[in-house]
């Protein structure tokens, strides 16, 4: 068991060290008591069964269903689906997810499926506060999230299996986690063919990640392809597979060092965007400069509908009141 620290490190930490995984886990998480059988388990005692997951309810962001959770929930009912081997789907939407699924039909109703959809950025939580009252403290980053679930999946013997990234950075990113991890079962890993959605290649790509997947055994699939390619697969592919799927995006690159990240300081004040943005200001200049004057425009419309937003706001603080007993 790792040592609790002070304060969530953001997942920059793992930028400049990636000896140990205690810099980047909480009290809150490292203290949580398992209901499950961890791999410290007397060996003479047979393992309790693991009780199913209980998936926090959603709450409406513009169409799009979110989930107002914490590091340690989210870690939890992700590491319970995954030693129960249940069908699961699992996202984290930033600002340019939950933009893109709100504008396109067909992608709302696949990740409005999706058991759990955690608010990846700070807009995104305070736009669940504002909206809700649901009286998030954090937002549950997917980058984070990854190191949460995974060092809960080490613990618990539950075998996690690595989807996305370049050819170059998923043999890195599970090199690292085993250094942070040692206990953790990677039990494969797959660097898909870059593809264009619908692609006509779509069809054996998924066939041969579903036998991959699979024959591993893993009850976690890690998912890094970004959005919304990762979630039309995580979506195709949710009835074919004995696993949890997350969504991570771009934790692949993070954990792996072939990206850099943004200071904790940008991130906690909504401005890891453009910290991305002059990174790869190419790349990202549209998607920033149209999703958020979109997220913004629709923020300010839902705030302006006062009825709805008080009595959202009234069955917010219902259910956190009731969630507290």
């Amino acid at each position: 068991m790792l040592p609790p620290t002070d304060r969530r490190p953001d997942v920059a930490d793992v930028a400049s060290d990636t000896e140990t995984a205690s810099d980047i886990l909480t009290a809150e998480t490292v203290d949580t008591v398992s209901e499950c059988a961890t791999v410290d388990a007397a060996p003479s005692a047979p393992p309790a069964p693991c009780p199913p997951p209980r998936w926090p309810a959603k709450r409406d962001v513009f169409g799009v269903g979110i989930s107002p959770t914490t590091y340690a929930e989210a870690a939890e009912c992700v590491v319970r689906a995954g030693a129960r081997r249940e069908s699961a789907v699992v996202g984290a939407f930033a600002v340019h997810a939950v933009v893109t699924a709100s504008g396109d039909p067909q992608l709302r109703a696949a990740v409005n499926r999706f058991e759990m959809i955690t608010p990846d950025g700070q807009p995104v939580r305070w736009a669940l506060n504002l909206l809700h009252a649901c009286g998030l403290k954090e937002r549950v980053y997917g980058p984070t999230l990854t190191l949460e679930i995974c060092r809960l999946a080490a613990e618990r013997g539950v075998p996690v299996f690595l989807y996305g990234g370049a050819e170059h950075v998923t043999p890195r990113l599970a090199a690292r986690l085993r250094k942070m991890f040692p206990a953790l079962k990677i039990a494969g890993a797959m660097s898909p063919p870059f593809r264009s959605l619908g692609a006509p290649e779509q069809a054996e790509d998924d066939r041969r990640a579903v036998e991959a997947i699979e024959a591993s055994g893993a009850g976690i699939v890690l998912i890094g392809l970004g959005c919304p390619k990762q979630d039309f697969l995580a979506a195709r592919l949710r009835d074919r597979l004995h696993a949890v799927q997350v969504c991570v995006g771009a934790a692949f690159d993070f954990h792996a060092g072939v990206k850099p990240v943004a200071p904790r300081w940008m991130q906690n004040r909504g401005l890891e965007w453009f910290y991305r943005l002059a990174s790869e200001p190419q790349r990202l200049w549209k998607r920033y400069l149209v999703t958020n004057s979109q997220y913004l425009g629709k923020l300010g419309l839902a705030l302006s509908n006062l009825p709805r937003t008080r009595r959202q706001r009234r069955a917010g603080r219902r259910a956190a009141a009731k969630a507290s007993f």
